[in-house]
């Protein structure tokens, strides 16, 4: 595979607009997600199709897949796993949960305690968990796609700073427009087109996908405008905590992956501006405005300089 390669990319990107209507920028970007090696973020109203695109994201891909519901209740054991006593050789076998999958959706993630939110901190960064002070590594690719609901409704549970910077995107679907609603009345149900979803990438080209987005380019110029971005960020009247260095690296993989998704070996400045809001709205803590609109007024102040549009 080369860095230009795009249809089975376009493939993917069909497949999912099939299921989730009229959400082409959303889709793009869960998918860059993926590409990138990243998780993903889900924030929206309950009903608005978020577990349908995580599965639908499993299946295109031909990826293992499971849900665990969160609730107050849960324990860190009900999604690592636990160590049983087996008579029969009289020691502890490790019996693992369902966070040793490929696709992880961790549904309504904010609904649980910060005790068992934090089951999932190593998982997402070490790509392993440990237990009994021994190490398990995760399948690969390993994918969170965890949704939550707004703060403002009942029987939430903030994500802790340390937990959101996990998340490579957060991304919202949003009400549909009046044309796709008017589908969905009309029996186009995105559950049911769901089910006849075949995969269109296997595993091992997803692998060779993800170890492209490394190696799109990237100029100097290109370097100079992100780091303006950043720098922005923490520096700007309104922000009180700007991007991490880890934020920073985010942006980079997330414009890299958008630019495979376009076909291209090369970064512009159209695509940094693409992944921007998505990859820094929630890590951004500004005075007044909330991190989306802050990502979005940062984005318009800082001028697009000396970058060339071709590689």
């Amino acid at each position: 595979m080369t860095a230009t390669t795009s249809p089975l990319l376009n493939a993917a990107l069909n497949a999912l607009n099939q299921v989730i209507l009229g959400k082409a920028h959303t889709v793009r970007l869960a998918l860059t997600c993926l590409l990138a090696e990243g998780h993903l973020l889900l924030e929206d109203l309950p009903g608005m199709g978020k577990t349908t695109l995580a599965h639908a994201l499993a299946q295109v891909c031909g990826l293992e897949y499971k849900r665990v519901q969160f609730t107050s209740d849960l324990l860190p054991a009900d999604l690592i796993g636990a160590s049983i006593f087996d008579p029969k050789t009289t020691t502890f076998q490790f019996h693992r949960g369902p966070l040793f999958t490929q696709v992880l959706l961790a549904d309504e993630l904010n609904r649980t305690t910060p005790k068992a939110q934090s089951a999932l901190l190593e998982a997402m960064e070490e790509k392993q968990i440990s237990m009994d002070g021994k190490s398990y590594p995760l399948p690969k690719p390993f994918f969170v796609i965890a949704t939550q609901n707004p703060q403002s409704q009942s029987g939430t549970f903030h994500l802790p700073e340390s937990q959101l910077d996990r998340f490579l995107l957060r991304i919202s679907l949003g009400y549909p427009d009046p044309a796709v609603e008017r589908a969905m009345l009309q029996g186009r149900n995105g559950r049911q087109l769901l089910l006849q979803l075949k995969p269109v990438l296997s595993p091992a080209e997803l692998k060779a996908l993800q170890h492209l987005v490394p190696q799109i380019k990237m100029t100097d110029a290109l370097l100079d405008y992100i780091q303006r971005l950043i720098a922005c960020t923490r520096e700007h009247e309104r922000c009180q905590v700007g991007l991490s260095p880890r934020g920073a690296l985010a942006l980079v993989r997330a414009a890299q992956s958008w630019a495979l998704l376009q076909g291209r070996g090369f970064v512009l400045p159209e695509d940094v501006q693409a992944v921007f809001v998505a990859v820094a709205g929630h890590r951004l803590v500004g005075r007044h405005e909330q991190g989306e609109a802050l990502a979005r007024l940062l984005l318009s102040q800082v001028d697009v300089v000396g970058v060339n549009r071709a590689a």
